[in-house]
């Protein structure tokens, strides 16, 4: 069984409850449910957020539209995400993050069947960064998440659910998916920032009435005729959150030295 895991909290910091935002009428966590939903390869999908207060809208909108759901720890997110594979015993797990409404299905299964093919520990199109920001997917051995729930200890690591596994390539077999072509790491597609929201919601008012299941290629070609929509969110850095955990990684272990 392949379960895939889409990870999403209220309280974001850089931009609280943009998963509940507005995208084309709908909140944008089920926006992006619905293009992970297209995806062969998964065969169980749930969302797994946090036990705080500030999560039980989240959990009330799972309710309502029949998306299974785990509410675990909203710090140690490695135990939320742990948590809510085990119940169902999976062999693989697909981890998903619920600020990517963009995510594309035929993506998702590129990158797991290049995991299955070649019979990786962990698989992702993130190594080396070719695919543009916010099309990110992750998939590995349940039996890895396990070993890092039991073994991660540095703030970053239970913060960040898969840094303990790719940060030891001579352990475990990574694989990464390349895109064909030119790279596109430099297009950032996610929402971290309420400009990237503008940018998002352009693309659906222009590409989903017309075509719910609108692909990559088609936001590419408009892109090239709207090339001016690239400078509305062109100034944010890609993964300010890992740098930020990377920073609180240095505090914890000079705290222990001085224990």
């Amino acid at each position: 069984m392949i379960v895939a895991i889409l990870q999403a909290r209220v309280s974001s910091s850089r931009f609280p409850r943009k998963v509940l935002a507005p995208l084309l009428g709908k909140p944008m966590i089920l926006r992006q449910i619905e293009r992970v939903r297209r995806a062969r390869t998964i065969d169980r999908l749930l969302l797994a957020t946090s036990d705080a207060p500030s999560d039980a809208e989240l959990v009330s909108l799972c309710k309502r539209d029949g998306v299974e759901w785990y509410c675990g720890s909203l710090e140690d997110v490695l135990d939320r995400f742990y948590q809510a594979a085990v119940r169902f015993e999976p062999e693989h797990v697909i981890r998903l993050t619920g600020d990517c409404p963009l995510v594309d299905p035929f993506v998702i299964d590129a990158v797991v069947e290049k995991h299955l093919r070649e019979k990786n520990d962990y698989t992702s199109n993130t190594l080396v960064p070719t695919f543009p920001d916010g099309l990110d997917v992750e998939v590995f051995r349940f039996s890895l998440l396990e070993e890092a729930w039991r073994n991660a200890e540095l703030p970053s690591e239970r913060e960040h659910v898969t840094l303990f596994m790719h940060k030891r390539p001579e352990t475990y077999k990574l694989g990464n998916l390349e895109r064909k072509g030119e790279s596109l790491q430099h297009l950032r597609w996610t929402v971290d920032e309420p400009e990237d929201l503008v940018f998002v919601s352009k693309i659906y008012e222009a590409l989903y009435p017309s075509n719910p299941s609108f692909t990559t290629q088609d936001v590419l070609d408009f892109l090239a005729k709207n090339p001016e929509m690239l400078e509305i969110n062109n100034k944010f850095m890609r993964n300010e959150g890992l740098v930020k955990s990377l920073a609180q990684d240095k505090e914890f272990l000079e705290a222990q030295r001085r224990q």
